[in-house]
């Protein structure tokens, strides 16, 4: 039996996934300009397994092109909302939401990496996109006004209780309350889901380190690794 009709459906496939990745226009030039029908066209058929990392990998250049366009903001952390060495010249940047499991599931690593490295500084920007989240976020920056946000911030990840996790960081609860509901933390809530925005970021956690954004509890290893060529470059 001929292949012919199976080659012509993977062709169909294979395009409509460039469409979807690199938009109509690169499905176009790819179908037609004569790459269809060479030895690239036959290894991108034969490992279609790529075509997530391709698009993966498509989404981290747009957003590291974006953040050049973005300034240093999204670098600047709000008041004592920060990890690790707070005067560290080497930069993580974690946007984050306390229901988020996957956040969860990396705070290890994160806290490993700054165990590891005493010059490492962590600016987490609090993004609240879970329901019922809005009220730990506001709560965490609060703590980071009053120079208590890493023991909030491991306390809540831990407990998954605001009150608990606020008394457990020894917070001023009557300041806590009114910075949490101050314009000074909406406006940070509201900045961190612009930069999100403007990144293209679509979940948590993700992490700029460097001049390279990226999404997902992607591990140790990946984060290490991100955190030492971004030293490398600066």
């Amino acid at each position: 039996m001929s292949s012919q009709p199976n080659s012509t459906l993977r062709h169909s496939l294979l395009t409509a996934l460039l469409a979807l990745t690199f938009g109509f226009l690169g499905a176009a030039i790819w179908s037609y300009s004569g790459l269809a029908d060479n030895r690239t066209r036959s290894f991108m058929l034969d490992n279609p397994d790529l075509l997530p990392q391709m698009a993966q990998a498509y989404e981290e250049q747009e957003a590291a092109k974006r953040l050049a366009q973005m300034g240093s903001a999204v670098f600047e952390p709000f008041p004592g909302v920060v990890l690790g060495n707070p005067q560290g010249k080497t930069v993580l940047v974690e946007f984050t939401d306390y229901n988020c499991p996957y956040c969860a599931a990396s705070l290890k690593d994160l806290n490993r990496m700054i165990a590891e490295d005493p010059d490492l500084k962590v600016v987490i920007r609090e993004w609240p996109i879970f329901e019922g989240s809005d009220v730990a976020s506001r709560m965490a920056l609060a703590a980071g006004l009053q120079g208590k946000y890493a023991a909030f911030h491991d306390a809540m990840f831990a407990t998954r209780d605001v009150e608990a996790a606020a008394r457990a960081a020894g917070l001023d609860m009557a300041r806590a309350q009114r910075d949490a509901a101050s314009e000074a933390v909406s406006g940070e809530i509201a900045r961190n889901l612009d930069h999100a925005r403007a990144l293209g970021f679509t979940g948590t956690p993700a992490w700029i380190a460097g001049k390279k954004p990226f999404g997902g509890a992607v591990g140790y290893e990946r984060l290490k690794a991100a955190v030492a060529e971004a030293g490398a470059q600066s």
